[in-house]
């Protein structure tokens, strides 16, 4: 199986860029990147120290539902290329461990999925999960909760 690694949607990044409100009705925050565990989910590539970057309450979904979490993301504070592709970056060996969730058609976590692994493991768990048929797509977090990025099947 192929996997669909993707930023979260440029529409999405372009609205924070003008200082549109994020999940809870707030206005990004622009702070200097300090250290390297800045990354921007659009591109999800390292905010380098000392760029501007924006931080933001994110939402994932659509809609709020109950299971629609909702926590802080950086994103550079410039355009960038949305990350589209069949691998995760390099970087995401070193989320040492990460929370990765199955989520069903309807949006809601199919809690059997729910695993906390390695980062070097990840690519192999996204797979495992999305084996499952009733599995529409997985979330990558950090150790902290935060949203990294979808992954689908191609």
């Amino acid at each position: 199986m192929r996997l669909s690694v993707q930023g979260i949607q440029s529409a999405a990044m372009e609205h924070f860029l003008r200082g549109g409100e994020d999940a809870n009705g707030q206005r990004p925050v622009k702070k200097i990147a300090e250290g390297n565990a800045n990354p921007c989910r659009h591109c999800l590539g390292l905010i380098a120290e000392g760029e501007e970057k924006l931080v933001l309450s994110y939402r994932p979904f659509e809609a709020p539902q109950p299971y629609a979490e909702t926590g802080p993301i950086f994103l550079h504070n410039r355009p960038c290329a949305r990350y589209r592709s069949d691998a995760l970056p390099a970087w995401f060996a070193f989320l040492d461990p990460a929370a990765i969730r199955g989520y069903g058609a309807d949006h809601w976590i199919r809690y059997d999925t729910g695993k906390i692994v390695r980062g070097s493991e990840l690519t192999g768990a996204c797979t495992a999960i999305l084996d499952q048929s009733a599995i529409a797509y997985v979330h990558i977090r950090s150790k902290f909760g935060c949203f990294q990025c979808r992954v689908d099947r191609e």
